[in-house]
């Protein structure tokens, strides 16, 4: 395996674990790290179970960026993979970085995008908007949240109904279908 990836993660981590799934599976990348900026991240001991190295930076740490290109460096990391990751990328970070870090957002950007739209804030405001169709956004990482190049879009209807449980469920199953794809053409493409 000639490429390495980072997956950088907030929360309880089932993208982050589709995405080491298909890696092992495909054995086209290798992904060499799991980074939170939360102790208590669920996806901490799902990449412990999965022996891929993890670590909690605190977010004062973060924030200042050095701590985050550390632990990049060290697993001699290509290319950053955001997977539910819910704090801003400091921009140190980002231009080492460019076009080598991409974010995955639960809506239709540029529709329902920006700080403090993600999960079922996004549902919600899809379905409270009376929107017909949903889907994923694929987008390289920039300064600005959800503003960075689109790469991939995938739809999913929205219907009679729908929850933003049900609506999520639908969303899910495009981000496990598409993310690992689009992540390895971009990442062979390197």
């Amino acid at each position: 395996m000639g490429k390495n990836i980072a997956i950088f993660a907030s929360g309880n981590g089932t993208n982050a674990e589709n995405i080491i799934h298909y890696f092992r599976e495909k054995k086209t990348v290798d992904v060499r790290l799991v980074l939170t900026n939360r102790r208590q991240a669920f996806v901490l001991e799902r990449a412990e179970r999965l022996g891929v190295p993890c670590a909690w930076i605190p977010k004062e740490q973060w924030l200042e960026g050095d701590a985050v290109l550390d632990a990049l460096n060290r697993q001699n990391i290509d290319f950053v993979v955001l997977a539910g990751f819910l704090l801003r990328v400091p921009d140190r970070v980002l231009h080492v970085y460019a076009h080598k870090m991409i974010n995955i957002h639960p809506s239709l950007l540029p529709k329902f995008g920006g700080k403090g739209m993600y999960g079922d804030r996004v549902h919600e405001a899809v379905l409270e908007a009376g929107e017909h169709e949903s889907g994923i956004t694929i987008h390289y990482t920039s300064e600005q949240y959800d503003e960075g190049t689109v790469i991939c879009q995938q739809k999913c209807p929205v219907l009679p109904g729908d929850t933003p449980d049900t609506l999520a469920q639908r969303v899910h199953a495009l981000e496990y279908e598409y993310y690992p794809k689009v992540i390895e053409q971009l990442v062979l493409a390197l």
